[in-house]
């Protein structure tokens, strides 16, 4: 006769995969009734507990779906920044040499015109 093994239970980390497995576990429990050896369990009870599982796995579902369109807007905005950076340090330029006397009026622009004197690091 083989060697009866105590066996390892393998619980998933990913969270949308553990909702699925308390899913499974719910719905047993569930289908058991009285007889289900789960109600045995004195610090968790599944009666208040398992009810949170549909919204948990709702909510997680959604906030997969928030990251794939957040991924996708990020692509999205990555496509046209380069050009936009460069607009923008290219017309801060033309500005600050029109306004060379006068470089507060970039201000006018939204531009941050620090015109105070640089100190010099100390030498180690």
């Amino acid at each position: 006769m083989p060697a009866r093994t105590t066996g390892r239970i393998i619980l998933p980390t990913n969270p949308g995969e553990l909702l699925n497995l308390a899913q499974k576990i719910y719905d047993k429990h569930l289908a058991d009734g009285a007889n289900s050896p789960l109600n045995a369990m004195q610090d968790y009870n599944w009666a208040s507990d398992g009810p949170k599982v549909a919204p948990c796995k709702r909510n997680n579902d959604d906030a997969e779906a928030a990251a794939k369109n957040a991924e996708k807007f990020y692509r999205q905005r990555d496509q046209d920044l380069p050009d936009i950076k460069q607009i923008v340090k290219n017309s801060a330029a033309i500005l600050k040499s029109i306004y060379a006397k006068n470089p507060k009026v970039l201000g006018d622009y939204g531009l941050v015109v620090d015109d105070s004197p640089k100190v010099k690091k100390p030498n180690p």
